[in-house]
């Protein structure tokens, strides 16, 4: 019961850990082709809005070089480039009505560029001014649709990023977006392409739990799920099969060691008879030698009977000879009584699950003794087993399988207790007799035959009442020497 709780743990476990595991880095390749979308829109942002300021330059710089004499010539290029609200101009010993255009001219001449003068950027507007000879030029320059819609790679109402033009702690949203409390955050920041108007590109772009890639995620889980569902099965069915093989093996095993109990048994029986039937038929035969000679046709029928008479004497002792294991067949090895319990139990899982039934057994130190592995896991499998059925007989009460693996000098005592209906004492003196049983249909030469396994180890086969009720069958074998392998 316990191993296969343990078993349901590891494999949810397993499925938790690989559902998590799988799912998170489906997430993360979401939340990475965002990021990417997200970069590849700033780039074109900031490109659009280089290319815009870039041509204000250009501007100023054909303003320059043009020096226009007629100032009412210079309105007309608003006409040309919708965003110039104004372009102002300094004639030569002339002077700027603002002192922050002055300012701004005098750091042109120094830059030798055109530079941007101070200004509110939250109005939507900035002014650039380049001093050019003698006199200077201004552009008013609108924000507000730097960037044509129609060139905007974004729809500006309902994307979820915000863009924002940065200059000197000052912003100007050209995108709203939609800011997140939770979620997760990606930024870009970027000076645009033009030294006298270094605005920052600057864009944010908020990822809500809404947007993870939820169907993938549910896909792999299931599919996870689905797959470890199907390898427990197919580990149970290979488990099942393993586990009904060794039964197999065993039951075996048990039958041919019952058959030869049972011919060892039959052959005991018939050999006395067989015996007392060729001494009477011989003494017969003495005795009719001593009749008239008429009677020989008596004395030849009789010679047959003690020649079929010792025939049969034969085949039963030869069929007893065939039946017995061969000396030295069995090989002895070092083994923990432990395994071996451990074992069995494996094998009588599913009944002892069909049966309800606990199995206490206490946490021992390795016992180890020298025997035959095959006989050690047909004892104590047949009396797992012989406990098993023994509860199937108790109505009521707890249901428990009791264990030990304990060491008692040089011997080792293996114990199988169970909660049944336990051993009446007229039973006790009989208990290990061939034919005898306690189970209806029961052949009687399971405990038999245990016992017999037992002494051919050097060990003993015992019963007796286990404490709180119950039988207790105790397996001692002497302990082993050597290093288990």
């Amino acid at each position: 019961m316990q191993r296969s709780w343990t078993s349901r743990l590891g494999w949810t476990a397993a499925g938790l850990v690989l559902s998590l595991l799988g799912a998170w880095l489906i997430a993360q390749r979401g939340l990475e082709a965002q990021r990417t979308a997200f970069e590849t829109d700033a780039r074109i942002v900031h490109r659009l809005l280089s290319q815009q300021v870039v041509q204000h330059d250009a501007v100023l710089s054909t303003l320059a070089l043009l020096e226009p004499e007629r100032t009412e010539a210079l309105p007309r290029l608003s006409a040309i480039h919708p965003r110039l609200l104004s372009v102002l101009a300094r004639a030569p010993g002339g002077a700027w009505a603002d002192a922050a255009l002055a300012r701004a001219e005098s750091t042109s001449r120094t830059s030798g560029r055109a530079v941007m003068a101070e200004g509110d950027l939250a109005s939507g507007r900035y002014t650039l001014v380049l001093g050019a000879g003698d006199g200077a030029y201004a552009l008013v320059i609108a924000l507000k649709g730097l960037v044509p819609d129609a060139d905007w790679p974004m729809h500006r109402a309902s994307s979820p990023v915000r863009v924002a033009l940065e200059w000197k702690g000052q912003s100007l949203p050209l995108q709203a977006g939609r800011p997140l409390d939770r979620g997760w955050r990606f930024d870009f920041d970027k000076v645009v392409a033009a030294e006298s108007q270094p605005f920052h590109a600057a864009a944010t772009r908020w990822v809500g739990w809404g947007e993870l890639p939820w169907l993938g995620m549910a896909a792999w889980v299931v599919a996870v799920l689905t797959g470890l569902a199907l390898l427990a099965h197919a580990l149970r069915l290979r488990e099942a099969r393993q586990r009904a093989e060794a039964l197999l093996r065993l039951g075996q095993l048990g039958r041919l060691n019952a058959m030869g109990e049972f011919a060892a048994g039959l052959a005991h029986e018939l050999n006395q008879p067989l015996t007392a039937v060729l001494a009477s038929t011989q003494a017969a035969q003495r005795l009719l030698a001593d009749e008239p000679p008429a009677l020989d046709t008596a004395r030849e029928a009789m010679g047959r009977a003690g020649a079929q008479a010792r025939r049969a004497a034969e085949v039963l002792a030869r069929l007893r000879r065939g039946l017995e294991p061969p000396a030295g067949a069995a090989a002895s090895l070092s083994l923990d009584l432990g395994a071996c319990l451990r074992e069995a139990l494996h094998l009588l899982q599913p009944e002892i699950d069909r049966r309800g039934v606990a199995v206490r057994w206490p946490a021992n130190e390795a016992v180890v003794v020298r025997a035959d592995p095959v006989a050690i896991d047909q004892i104590v499998h047949n009396l797992i087993a012989n406990a098993l059925q023994a509860m199937d007989r108790q109505a009521d009460g707890p249901r428990e399988l009791r264990l030990s693996v304990r060491r008692e000098g040089d011997r080792a005592v293996l114990d199988v207790a169970d909660t049944g209906p336990g051993l009446p004492p007229d039973v006790l003196p009989r208990l290990f007799e061939p034919f005898f049983s306690t189970r209806e249909g029961g052949l009687g030469l399971g405990l038999t035959l245990s016992e017999s396994l037992a002494q051919a180890q050097g060990g003993r086969l015992s019963a007796g009442a286990a404490p709180g009720g119950g039988a207790l069958f105790s397996l001692n074998l002497p302990i082993a020497t050597d290093t288990p392998p």
